[in-house]
């Protein structure tokens, strides 16, 4: 193995379910936690765990609670509470100081986390923020639902990411679907999430907004949003809201990206991190 190769742990939860992640770089040095969007895993953080681990930074990449290689709830419930409780056990296989980073659902978790007492050195939101464009929750929402029995190719699951997400280029080779199909004993690629969050995911934005009306945070944690210009979740006002809270509030808008930034221009995405990551938690 290399340096830098991550390693795959299971994380107990204080409910007794284990969250599947992968962990690299240097034990003891300032940690960066990464969590992924509703409906990816974590192999969506692959490179970006790399260069971290590679700047000197432990990478702690988890698969969120019903997602990936984690476990699911035993009830089907998926609230933001629960998911930012099982942020606080994750980001504890590392150490002090340590960095959220969270791209939708696992930007929500991030922010929730924070203002229920987890207390990180910063914060990284990728295309997220309290006030969300509620058309663009629904179509990302709206195709998380559309499959529900699954696809009988790997061709099948391509044409409907790209029917749903044109500008993004299909591949050609679709080996790297595996990480986000799962194959069922109906002998069909399903999504590699559970499908009873969709029930909790309805009323999130409207939930978080009264959640960070409590934050108490936003004065003193350093925040970056990172925002795809093309995006459909983060508009110009949600910006401006979110600004509102955290006066401080660093942006890095990525060209020619969508909701999908870190994956539609991964090297500059990875990028913005790093250089704002080693200013307001470098490591010694």
């Amino acid at each position: 193995m290399g340096e830098h190769d991550p390693q795959t742990i299971r994380i107990p939860t204080g409910d007794g379910l284990t969250i599947a992640a992968d962990i690299a770089g240097p034990r003891g040095a300032p940690t960066v936690v990464l969590g992924h969007g509703g409906g990816q895993t974590r192999h969506s953080w692959d490179k970006c765990e790399l260069q971290l681990a590679e700047a000197g930074y432990f990478a702690v990449n988890y698969d969120l609670l019903g997602h990936g290689d984690s476990d699911w709830s035993r009830d089907g419930g998926y609230t933001m509470e629960m998911r930012a409780a099982n942020l606080r056990d994750v980001a504890a296989v590392g150490s002090k100081p340590f960095a959220l980073v969270g791209a939708s659902m696992g930007g929500v978790t991030a922010l929730v986390a924070a203002t229920l007492g987890l207390d990180p050195a910063a914060i990284v939101l990728v295309d997220i923020v309290p006030k969300m464009n509620l058309a663009g929750t629904d179509k990302v929402r709206g195709f998380m639902a559309a499959s529900p029995n699954g696809f009988a190719s790997l061709e099948e699951a391509a044409d409907a990411i790209s029917a749903y997400y044109p500008e993004r280029k299909r591949p050609k080779d679709l080996s790297g679907l595996h990480k986000n199909l799962r194959l069922g004993d109906d002998g069909r690629y399903h999504w590699h999430w559970d499908p009873r969050m969709m029930d909790d995911m309805r009323g999130d934005p409207r939930r978080l907004l009264g959640i960070m009306d409590a934050a108490d945070w936003t004065d003193r944690i350093p925040t970056l949003l990172i925002r795809g210009m093309k995006s459909d979740i983060v508009d110009d006002d949600g910006v401006a809201d979110l600004r509102r809270r955290i006066p401080s509030l660093e942006v890095a808008d990525i060209r020619g990206a969508g909701h999908m930034v870190a994956g539609d221009r991964n090297d500059e995405f990875n990028a913005a991190v790093i250089e704002f990551l080693r200013r307001v938690m470098p490591v010694v």
